[in-house]
């Protein structure tokens, strides 16, 4: 479908699709690296893909080519809407484009199962919509999802490591989640400051009820929200050391060196 497409320079300057500093977008470019990044995301055959963020659709180009049923962008820069929209009349039935706020969207409520998200997030809005979709990681069979290197490590970051914290005990309770590919400013236009890397996560089986992930995420915020202090202060308005010592864990230790499975503990001790 995508054979004969005109280049995506050539598409962006048609539409006046600039980069926009405030959406935090940068645009990959290179149809080696987009056809990659696809491959990345793994067996894609009757999947239902939905991507955040298409830009001038090079990505969207990528995924059309794979063995997914469809797939769904979203995206709010108008100037965007209509650039993927010529993908979508030349390709009608596989994709579909939706104008608006990936964050105000239910996503499994917009497209059927199976679905998988692969998408290049905005920089200034990536780990937000990560946070929710890790509360929904069961509907989903994995995300492909690139962001800053930086962020990136703290998603996969080990206990007692400089980048772990609050996301990587959500992630490391939720998805199974490795970094696949890292980039260089140079790969996009406009060149962003730092490095980029893609992360694949594929949900655990057995997923925790909501419930218990919200107190998980009360613990992760009250101990990594004052990191220098011990659980015994940090923890202080969630049970501090009596808290710690219920769960058989030290309180003179300091978040960082907690696993997700000690924080698991300590939140289902906290009363619904």
């Amino acid at each position: 479908m995508t054979q004969g497409a005109p280049p995506l320079r050539e598409v962006i300057a048609r539409h006046g699709l600039s980069a926009k500093r405030a959406l935090g977008q940068h645009f990959l470019l290179d149809p080696d690296l987009l056809a990659r990044i696809a491959r990345l995301a793994g067996p894609l055959d009757g999947v239902n893909v939905i991507e955040v963020g298409p830009g001038p659709g090079g990505l969207t180009r990528a995924l059309l080519a794979s063995d997914a049923a469809g797939v769904t962008a979203i995206e709010l820069d108008p100037r965007a809407v209509g650039a993927v929209a010529e993908l979508a009349a030349a390709d009608p039935g596989r994709l579909r484009v939706v104008e608006g706020d990936a964050l105000d969207l239910d996503l499994a409520a917009l497209v059927p199962a199976p679905r998988a998200i692969v998408a290049n997030l905005p920089y200034n809005a990536g780990t937000a919509m990560l946070l929710r979709w890790l509360h929904q990681a069961a509907c989903f069979r994995s995300m492909t999802l690139m962001f800053q290197r930086e962020v990136a490590e703290r998603i996969v970051a080990a206990p007692g490591s400089p980048a772990y914290g609050r996301l990587a005990v959500l992630a490391a309770l939720t998805v199974r989640g490795a970094i696949v590919l890292t980039l260089p400013p140079g790969a996009f236009s406009p060149p962003p400051k730092v490095d980029s890397a893609v992360v694949r996560l594929v949900p655990h089986e057995d997923q925790l009820q909501p419930a218990l992930l919200a107190k998980v995420g009360r613990v992760t915020a009250a101990a990594f929200g004052q990191r220098r202090k011990m659980l015994r202060g940090s923890l202080k308005a969630l049970g501090g050391a009596t808290l710690a010592e219920a769960a058989g864990i030290d309180p003179s230790r300091r978040a960082e060196t907690l696993t997700p499975a000690e924080f698991l503990s300590l939140a289902r001790l906290l009363p619904d």
